[in-house]
């Protein structure tokens, strides 16, 4: 605390430049600022230091065909600073794959958050259900739950103006059940074969790449059994808590 409040104290042959010796201690505790913030960064940009904690050991790097890899830092020249050589496997084979490498999003439903955990059941229902998963009252089934935007891209804002999507997987004795919703009780069309066109309305322009109100406003009022599903997006339902 003293070297930062009086730098001068061990700085004295800089003295004669006190402005020089202000500006550096000033990154000095700017420096140590961002680190206070990085320490309380939120857990979502811990994953590889989690990862990294996990997998205890490293494990064997391999190529794509399963051969371990000597090296992936260097590659075969011809000489110290001669032109790399084709005839290096692991080069090649790390190439050619960040080539094809494509990580395809959800075509709608795109940006999401899921979690997992478990069903109880709290009340006898088997009156009217004879499913396992409802079998007894207490009897719990693991389960995986995801809430998601449905018009945004996988980068999308969690804020925009959007009906809400859920997806559950119940892993149930009998197998797996997917129950999947919307936040709306009804939706934009009925039929199936204009959904390829709505949902293109909510994706970018590709000739601009950019989101394009037109495209939405076009669909909407050329469709008039939408109105009553654009009656909920624009209420407080289309930008939920």
């Amino acid at each position: 605390p003293d070297l930062l409040h009086n730098p001068g104290m061990f700085c004295r042959p800089l003295l004669q430049r006190p402005q020089l010796v202000q500006q550096s201690f000033s990154l000095l505790r700017r420096s140590l600022q961002v680190t206070a913030m990085a320490q309380k960064r939120p857990k979502v940009f811990s994953q590889l230091n989690e990862f990294s904690e996990a997998k205890k050991s490293p494990g064997v790097l391999t190529t794509s065909h399963g051969h371990p890899v000597d090296s992936k830092t260097s590659v075969q020249t011809v000489g110290p600073r001669g032109p790399m050589l084709m005839q290096d496997f692991v080069y090649m084979d790390e190439m050619a794959h960040f080539d094809r490498e494509r990580i395809p999003e959800r075509v709608v439903h795109a940006k999401g958050a899921g979690a997992f955990g478990y069903f109880e059941v709290t009340h006898d229902i088997t009156k009217y259900c004879k499913a396992k998963i409802f079998s007894e009252v207490g009897k719990r089934t693991p389960l995986a739950v995801r809430f998601s935007t449905v018009g945004g891209e996988s980068g999308s804002a969690d804020t925009a103006r959007d009906p809400r999507g859920f997806a559950v997987k119940f892993y149930t004795e009998d197998g797996n059940w997917d129950l999947v919703g919307n936040n709306t009780p009804i939706f934009f069309i009925r039929d199936p074969f204009l959904f390829p066109s709505f949902i293109h309305t909510q994706k970018r322009n590709p000739r601009t790449h950019l989101k394009d109100p037109n495209m939405f406003w076009d669909f909407i009022s050329l469709r008039p059994e939408t109105t009553h599903q654009v009656s909920f997006l624009f209420s407080d339902r289309g930008t939920p808590d």
